[in-house]
């Protein structure tokens, strides 16, 4: 894979040296810095993409040019070069430190979060548009198709996951573009302002599922997720609330069968199935939830 640095037109020339960085389930993420004392030096992350992006909808040229208009919005780090035919994305390298889940607990961290998932929001739209229903019905279709395991049970909400893409359809808001996948460590923190990062699964959605999403994979408690949806929207309304605490359980049931997914396919070396069961099991707990109907009705 570092044999192919050298084909980047970036690096034609130059002596640099490269170092992994961690993270990444379905891409190998390399640190490149040019030593060879030449002005500029460059100092750049370079994305190299596993195998098997089209079992997870991963469209690759929508990432390159989502990174690019999220760079626009001052929120994620310039594209400098795009190789598919290397399979590698080429961007600056951001001075940052990722955040943790525990980071959320500072109300300072919190709080630039929320400033930079609203400067990406009301940046340049996206190229595509990302559905969870559109995309849970596509994964589902996966396993079934290839016969890859699925929990027991899961099929079960069927009818109740229809219930929920009818009542956010009928209260549908305007799209945004959207990360669709910020856990805690695509949040880099400089200590200043907080930058974005990963856009594989880019495109315009529904704002509240980009804060339920975070809220599903940060492990916020209800008291942490009603602070998140303030520090985003303000005061928040009971429809507030409600759609994102909804589209959480999107995020857990549809991104389930993801891991499910990695869990048949990946060459990775990492417990998917361990992954999308905890994903499974915060979507059953919101599915049975005493307050679940009331969710439904409070979206209008």
């Amino acid at each position: 894979m570092t044999g192919a640095l050298d084909r980047l037109a970036v690096l034609a020339g130059r002596s640099w040296r490269v170092s992994p960085l961690p993270g990444g389930l379905t891409n190998t993420n390399l640190r490149v810095t040019t030593d060879d004392g030449l002005t500029p030096g460059l100092d750049l992350v370079v994305r190299c993409s596993q195998a098997g992006a089209d079992l997870l909808g991963i469209d690759r040229d929508a990432e390159r040019a989502n990174t690019a208009a999220a760079a626009e919005a001052g929120v994620a780090a310039p594209v400098v070069e795009y190789r598919p035919d290397l399979g590698m994305l080429v961007i600056e390298y951001l001075h940052a430190d990722a955040l943790t889940d525990d980071s959320f607990a500072d109300a300072a961290v919190l709080d630039r979060a929320a400033a930079a998932v609203r400067r990406l929001h009301a940046g340049p739209r996206f190229t595509g548009d990302f559905d969870m229903f559109a995309r849970q019905a596509a994964y589902l279709a996966t396993i079934r198709e290839r016969g890859f395991a699925l929990p027991a049970g899961y099929e079960a909400y069927a009818d109740a996951w229809e219930q929920v893409r009818r009542a956010l359809t009928a209260t549908a808001r305007p799209t945004v573009p959207c990360n669709n996948d910020l856990l805690a460590a695509n949040f880099l923190d400089d200590g200043e302002r907080i930058w974005l990062i990963d856009y594989e699964y880019s495109g315009n959605n529904d704002a509240c599922f980009e804060l339920g999403n975070t809220v599903t994979e940060c492990g916020f408690t209800r008291e942490q997720a009603e602070a998140w949806v303030e520090a985003y929207f303000g005061p928040p309304t009971a429809a507030d609330l409600a759609r994102v605490r909804l589209q959480s359980l999107c995020s857990c049931y549809g991104w389930s069968l993801w891991g499910f997914i990695q869990a048949a396919a990946s060459p990775i070396e990492f417990d998917f199935w361990g992954w999308g069961m905890e994903r499974f099991e915060k979507a059953r707990a919101i599915f049975g939830a005493d307050d679940f109907p009331r969710l439904l009705a409070a979206v209008a």
